[in-house]
């Protein structure tokens, strides 16, 4: 027995959807309805916060609030992120099931972790309503977590603790240090923390390298490390305890972790 008491995993980029693309061209087109150009980049940089949220910090960005300004007279109020968001939910609805597999090893690390007694949890910047999308195609994979906290289940989401929290009532899994949160995003990352957990960050599947694991095949070995310093640095400067690959590789992180003690 592990002396960890559960696992809380993100979804994209973690546990589904190597790479994190689901949501990316989704925010693009979102925002193409309203006459704005927003680059994949600019759609990547908030992934992990609640889907509002991360709507609110693009268009806080320059060249998408000027723009905002030039086409609809104003810089963008909350009222025009509500517009936005409103568009964006729906047709983030559709494409969420075609982008969930499994990242390759996780069902079988989940089914390890629950073998050395831990209960598996899992928190998302996906709304509830995405998440109906995902679930049924995670769950005919093999994977089922115990609980499930969505962005918009509590007043308040990613980077505070709340979603943690209800993560150790639904779990009943205390104190914070016996819990692991797994996470590929800052947001995430920091929502851990911000609970007490030992947090884990995910390099190579996660939105920092923005890749499928076929483009990482046909990288070469040096180029692979390169990408996964980049995101091992952003992870640990949100403050990450440990940062492995992959979900594949908490395991044996786990059995180390446990090792010393």
């Amino acid at each position: 027995m592990s002396k960890f008491k559960a696992a809380v995993f993100d979804w994209a980029g973690t546990m589904v959807d190597f790479g994190s693309f689901a949501p990316m061209g989704v925010f693009v087109k979102a925002f193409e309805r309203f006459g704005i150009e927003a680059s994949i980049e600019q759609a990547r940089a908030p992934m992990g916060s609640p889907k509002w949220d991360h709507i609110r910090a693009m268009m806080d960005m320059e060249p998408i609030a000027a723009q905002w300004e030039a086409r609809h007279g104003a810089r963008p109020t909350d009222a025009d992120v509500d517009k936005v968001y409103e568009v964006f939910v729906p047709m983030n609805e559709e494409v969420a099931a075609d982008y969930a597999d499994l990242v390759p090893g996780g069902k079988e690390a989940v089914d390890a972790l629950r073998a050395m007694g831990l209960r598996i949890g899992s928190t998302t910047g996906y709304t509830r309503s995405i998440m109906e999308r995902v679930l049924p195609v995670a769950s005919a994979q093999g994977y089922a977590p115990d609980n499930l906290v969505c962005s918009d289940d509590l007043p308040e989401g990613r980077p505070g603790p709340l979603g943690m929290y209800k993560c150790f009532v639904d779990l009943v899994a205390y104190p914070p240090q016996a819990v692991i949160k797994v996470d590929d995003t800052e947001p995430g990352i920091l929502e851990g923390k911000a609970a007490g957990c030992v947090t884990v960050g995910v390099a190579l599947s996660g939105n920092a390298v923005g890749k499928t694991p076929e483009a990482l095949a046909a990288l070469s070995e040096d180029e692979i490390e390169a990408l996964r310093a980049h995101a091992t640095r952003i992870l640990k400067a949100a403050g990450a305890d440990h940062v492995i690959d992959t979900v594949a590789d908490l395991p044996d992180l786990v059995r180390r972790l446990d090792a010393e003690g």
